[in-house]
């Protein structure tokens, strides 16, 4: 575990003096988050002295990584004309890369992360994150994600690291350090998120009741936000799930009581979406809440409520202060008074190739191996091949959600390489591709068949509710690619594309390979420097790995925590080449 963070004291005199001056109106408006279109006026920022912007999908502030520097320097002239010249802090949800930016480095969700258990992959990734976010305009970024899903039904199952809490923890300190550890010109504010519960609710609905013991959450749930802490996490967000009847944004007994007091944390809590008016007003404030996302028309009310609150006496000024406090602090921390405005020389570091390189082994490292007979993998560059399925030459949709827009892209996107891009280059013959398993294929040795989930974040990819667009189970078009190659008699190889494991039984059984790609991000060719055998497999499962439907019929699927439900493949499974994992050489 880290040294826990402590600030210098030379910061805690800034932020008293600058305290000292300042009025309540001042004070709640550093505690107002709004997005820079729609929810302000150009002057709202001086005459309503707001705290934060934040990017989410919506307007971008251009097409180059230039004109969104300028945008946010813009409003931080703004900020810096009023009486105490107090900086704007940007924020974005730099999720698995500047996932917001086209033409960025995106990552590998946190899923497939977690599959590679590799520590100092995931604090290289972060590192990357923070450059290319400082890049674009941010010094805020609402990552990492560390819950603990306990359903797959759950749409955000791949925000996540793993179902262990050990892995999660270990992987959350990773995140932290790579996203903050240079705090001056490279270092931006992380979030640990969603406080907490987000993942554990029953039956995975977002947003949903945890019903879990304070017992369990604390040993299940609680220690990925206790190593974040102790690695001096800038914010952490509250979640929109309830817990002991209780929305968690008015939870008081576990944002103040236990995260501030007990585990010590000193930084920013950030409410969620529309939190204010969603959750108990000014309850929110009174439990620990910071900042507000104030958006959707949330900030005059905020800024008025809380107003009334304080003068009327059932909102401390002490609990202002306190907000105002944790605020100041991390601007202070992160340099924001010395150097408020985007660095242009980081513009040129955007997608460049040492990036990129970092992702492709991120992807490499998060492919676990579910079956391999018949000599399916690795491929020979001399075989002649047939790759199936739309999956295999769409960047978007190898990518899911939380790339380029909020619900992610059906379409390629700047700088991406696809699955089958990466087949061709390495294979020796000409490549066929069957794009919808309708093409007469012949003279060929093996298929590589892509299926998997279109994108989805959020509530959209719960697979319960009113939603309900998803399932645990391939498509049935997805399954029949598979039936199909597999009746030809050609060797098949799938790769699967997904936000979570799902109950691919028959198809395990209908191929000679089957491979778990999750979201592999910007850097498709991965794939194949594996399939290929470059590389050897080395990703392990991070989730217990479903055998039926059946698993899901109570509140949570199968996972180490409930013995009761025997998985297909448990926690940490994961087939290599070679008993030894020696990287396979072969060229021919």
């Amino acid at each position: 575990m880290a040294k826990k963070f402590n600030l210098d004291s030379e910061i805690e005199e800034k932020v008293e003096k600058l305290i000292s001056q300042m009025t309540l109106e001042e004070k709640i408006g550093q505690m107002s988050q709004v997005r820079h279109f729609d929810d302000i006026n150009p002057e709202d920022i001086q005459t309503k002295f707001l705290g934060s912007v934040i990017h989410t999908q919506g307007p971008v502030p251009g097409n180059t990584a230039e004109e969104w520097q300028a945008k946010f320097t813009e409003l931080q002239k703004q900020a810096l004309s009023t009486r105490l010249k107090i900086p704007l802090v940007f924020g974005v949800d730099a999720v698995h890369g500047q996932n917001t930016f086209e033409g960025a480095t995106i990552f590998p969700h946190n899923i497939g992360l977690g599959a590679s258990g590799n520590a100092d992959l995931v604090t290289k990734a972060a590192a990357i994150t923070a450059i290319e976010s400082k890049a674009t305009g941010f010094n805020w970024v609402f990552s990492p994600c560390v819950a603990i899903p306990m359903n797959e039904k759950w749409g955000r199952v791949y925000e996540a690291f793993s179902e262990s809490t050990e892995l999660t923890t270990e992987l959350t300190q990773a995140s932290v350090i790579g996203h903050q550890e240079k705090i001056g010109n490279m270092g931006v504010m992380a979030t640990a998120k969603h406080f907490i519960g987000d993942g554990a609710t029953d039956f995975g609905v977002e947003g949903g009741n945890t019903s879990l013991s304070q017992e369990e959450v604390v040993e299940r749930l609680l220690p990925p936000y206790q190593a974040a802490v102790d690695s001096g996490v800038a914010s952490i967000m509250a979640s929109f799930n309830t817990l002991d009847g209780l929305p968690m944004h008015a939870h008081k007994a576990l944002i103040t009581d236990l995260l501030k007091v007990q585990l010590g944390f000193e930084g920013i809590v950030v409410s969620d979406w529309k939190a204010y008016s969603r959750f108990g007003q000014n309850n929110i404030i009174n439990a620990g809440i910071d900042m507000v996302m104030a958006v959707d028309g949330d900030l005059d009310g905020f800024q008025e409520g809380v107003k009334n609150g304080v003068l009327d006496g059932s909102i401390a000024e002490e609990r202002i202060n306190d907000a105002v406090r944790r605020i100041l602090k991390q601007k202070f921390r992160f340099g924001l008074f010395e150097n408020p405005f985007p660095d242009k020389s980081l513009i040129n570091a955007i997608g460049i190739s040492e990036h990129r390189s970092v992702a492709r082994q991120a992807v490499r490292e998060s492919l676990v191996l579910l079956k391999n007979e018949n000599q399916a993998l690795p491929l020979k560059r001399t075989s002649k091949i047939v790759v199936v399925g739309e999956f295999a030459d769409n960047s978007g949709l190898q990518s899911g959600g939380w790339t380029v827009n909020w619900q992610g892209t059906t379409e390629n996107y700047q700088g991406a390489t696809t699955i089958l891009q990466g087949i061709k280059k390495f294979a020796l013959h000409e490549v066929k591709y069957d794009p919808d398993g309708t093409a007469e294929v012949e003279d060929v040795d093996v298929a590589v068949i892509v299926v998997g989930e279109k994108p989805y974040a959020e509530f959209f990819g719960d697979i319960v509710g009113e939603m309900n667009l998803f399932q645990l189970t391939l498509t049935e078009a997805h399954q029949q690619l598979i039936e199909t190659y597999s009746k030809k008699g050609i060797k098949t190889v799938v790769v699967l594309i997904s936000g979570r494991p799902l109950v691919v039984t028959p198809q395990l059984e209908q191929s000679d390979a089957f491979v778990a790609a999750w979201l592999p991000g910007s850097e498709g060719d991965g794939i194949a420097e594996v399939l290929f055998g470059f590389f050897d497999f080395k990703g392990k499962l991070p989730h217990s790995w479903p055998k039926s439907t059946s698993d899901y019929e109570g509140k949570f699927g199968p996972n180490h925590w409930d013995a009761s439900i025997s998985p297909l493949f448990p926690l940490g499974f994961g087939l290599t080449y070679k008993p030894d994992n020696q990287t396979n050489s072969q060229s021919t």
